[in-house]
């Protein structure tokens, strides 16, 4: 998940509610697809359906007399409670965790009788938190050879116990809290008090306090209520995108300056892609216009109401699209005046509050963007739209709301062309006085979005930005002297000067951000703040003489990297698949660093092909022409955990300096090129 970046330790109320909001949407939205899927098939093939087919939609029965099971059924009753149990438990620890949770639900959905989301969300997480500190009562104790048995008897006896914990205790006070929570919806909508229901739910969502009322109970809810009914009005109660749509055309029509000029592109994410969050600093700059949200919350539901109207499933993320997949058959008419008629009314409400109150939006619009982060807990990957960060950049840039504290060269081994280019911004970011900002590398595969910055080779970029959207994305295609380096210096120079924007704000901060790449899973080679560490450890044998060719003898790339992978495999480093995925790593990637360097190394699924750290390093005086590059040294990198980054990183320093370089292509023995990597880091 993504580090978070706020002004101070928070510890209210609001926090600990967002971050149980945040972990059960966790468990949902992962599993959307599925949700998406079962609403899908209600809708069509159920009996009262657009293509009633009884043994999908589970009426009527089969030649023998048999009554037909179908797929909504089960699919409810047991997949989708299954898939958010194994995601809970993953979530607490790893896929150990999700196996037992899943385990421990299927004695509450047995018991019960009755879709058991929630007792999914809590027999999940029950049992990956359980499993992991049994796990620690023996952890360092088993004798070797036995640890597949205990380990699969021990969560195979502790998944059995809380099958029969979920059977017996959870279910009946799971189905008494669902069966109470049931009739309170249900006395609402009697009584038409339902849409009152926005006078909490409009705030909320600004205040990011959603995720734990809409998963945590209108989703449930609503999924038993379509079981019964075919739809239900619980799943517009907060993906309706009417209110948000209405402030936004406001701002349109009668907004002024940045705030008017960015509402319709910020509109069409919203109603099109579903992203609400994108209307709230609008909201935030204005907070009358809350009443506008609530006004056009309580006209949709009413509307809803009125006309009987619902969705089969949940509409996530909440686009009219989204929305209209997931309406009943008899619904489409309620559901399209519900989303016009809130928001008309919104429109209407924040028209009239920006037309008679003062105030500088263009100003604002920036301010509230970053307050809205702030109470988020983190950045947000569509801020950027409102405020025109990234413009120019070429990627896709997300606003960087505080002090950049962590960095992160991402290739797809995450052991050599990451590991060099992380040395290479490192130096340049300590020589502008900022040592505390860490510069690390890792593959693609481990990433997460806990990084300030993500740095990629140019043809990797598209598969890094989805996994670490919160960043700032810069790409390149020259690891050794980049323009890009120096724009990255800049960026953290104006973020964590001080008295620069926002700067202060994330002072109380600094060392969480700072170690959150330590929880990342390092790769074959990289990936965590040991890095910094390897770099000035002894580099134990790595490159050694024998691994050193002063002339050596391809002609082609291809032929180059056999040859520096030979000497890998002469060394005993590797075998002879790795020297196939160094083939197949620069097929996809070029490993051309720059200043005529190029590191050929295995992908990240070869590192099982490693045997050893080593590094060869071969010269090429005529040079060779590497994908229209010239490259005059080839250096083979084979990498386990750290240990090679030494000397990755006297490599990087002195192909950084054209004084050295001219040194090493004038070196007369194996011993200058040993002696010259050895002095840099002296």
């Amino acid at each position: 998940m993504a580090t978070e970046t706020v002004a101070k330790p928070r510890t209210s109320l609001r926090v600990g509610v967002q971050k149980f909001g945040t972990f059960l949407s966790g468990m949902i939205m992962p599993n959307i697809g599925a949700f998406i899927a079962w609403g899908l098939i209600t809708a069509l093939f159920i009996e009262k359906g657009w293509i009633p087919v009884p043994e999908l939609g589970g009426f009527g029965a089969n030649a023998e007399g048999a009554p037909n099971v179908g797929l909504v059924g089960p699919m409810i009753k047991y997949l989708l409670p299954l898939l958010i149990a194994y995601t809970g438990g993953r979530m607490v620890y790893d896929v150990r965790g999700g196996v037992v949770g899943a385990i421990g639900t299927m004695g509450v959905i047995v018991g019960a009788g009755i879709p058991m989301f929630i007792g999914a969300m809590i027999m999940g997480p029950l049992g990956g938190w359980t499993m992991k500190k049994i796990d620690l009562l023996w952890e360092g104790k088993i004798r070797p050879g036995f640890e597949m048995l205990v380990n699969n008897f021990s969560a195979g006896i502790w998944g059995a116990l809380l099958a029969m914990l979920g059977f017996y205790g959870i279910s009946p006070l799971v189905q008494a809290f669902s069966t109470g929570a049931g009739n309170v919806v249900q006395f609402l909508v009697n009584n038409g008090l339902l849409p009152l229901t926005s006078i909490f739910i409009e705030p909320a969502k600004v205040l990011f306090l959603n995720n734990a009322i809409n998963h945590g109970v209108l989703t449930p809810l609503g999924i038993q209520q379509s079981l019964d009914q075919g739809k239900s009005i619980l799943f517009l109660l907060e993906a309706n995108p009417g209110p948000g749509l209405g402030i936004l055309l406001a701002y349109m029509f009668f907004g002024k300056g940045l705030a008017k000029g960015s509402a319709s592109g910020a509109a069409i994410i919203h109603f099109l892609g579903g992203i609400h969050e994108i209307y709230f600093p609008y909201v935030l700059m204005r907070p009358l216009l809350i009443l506008a949200a609530i006004a056009g919350g309580m006209t949709g539901i009413a509307t809803l109401a009125v006309t009987g109207s619902g969705l089969v499933a949940p509409a996530a993320p909440g686009s009219i699209i989204a929305v209209l997949a997931q309406t009943s058959r008899d619904s489409y008419v309620g559901v399209v005046l519900a989303v016009v008629l809130a928001t008309t009314v919104s429109f209407l409400v924040a028209s009239v509050i920006l037309k008679t109150t003062k105030h500088s939006d263009e100003v604002d619009l920036t301010d509230a963007t970053s307050k809205m982060e702030v109470m988020k807990g983190k950045k947000s990957s569509v801020s950027s739209v409102l405020t025109g960060a990234g413009a120019g950049r070429g990627v896709g840039t997300a606003v960087l709301a505080g002090p950049i504290r962590n960095i992160v060269f991402a290739c797809d081994a995450g052991m050599g062309s990451s590991a060099m280019g992380a040395s290479v911004l490192r130096n340049k970011i300590k020589a502008a006085g900022f040592p505390d900002v860490k510069v690390t590398n890792a593959a693609i595969a481990n990433l997460s979005d806990t990084y300030d910055v993500v740095i990629t080779h140019q043809d990797l970029t598209e598969r890094a930005r989805p996994v670490t959207s919160s960043a700032a994305h810069f790409s390149v295609d020259n690891f050794m002297n980049s323009p890009r380096y120096d724009e990255i210096v800049e960026l953290v120079k104006g973020h964590n000067t001080e008295g620069a924007p926002d700067a202060g704000a994330a002072a109380g901060h600094g060392a969480h951000v700072a170690a959150a790449p330590v929880d990342a899973a390092p790769s074959a080679g990289g990936g965590t703040q040991a890095a910094e560490a390897a770099e000035t450890a002894a580099p134990s044998g790595i490159l050694v003489a024998d691994s050193v060719i002063l002339n050596g003898t391809a002609t082609t790339r291809d032929a180059a990297i056999d040859e520096a992978g030979r000497l890998l495999l002469a060394r005993g480093a590797v075998d002879e698949g790795y020297i196939t995925a160094m083939h197949e790593r620069e097929e996809s990637v070029s490993t051309y660093m720059g200043s005529y360097l190029a590191i050929p190394h295995g992908t990240n699924a070869a590192k099982d092909h490693i045997l050893k750290s080593a590094v060869s390093v071969i010269r090429y005086p005529e040079g060779i022409d590497w994908n229209g590059k010239q490259v005059k040294f080839v250096v083979g990198v084979a990498g386990i955990n750290n240990e090679h980054l030494h000397i990755l990183s006297s490599i990087a320093k002195v192909f950084t300096n054209k004084a050295q370089v001219a040194e090493l292509e004038a070196a007369t023995s194996v011993d200058e090129v040993l002696a010259l990597f050895g002095k840099v880091n002296a």
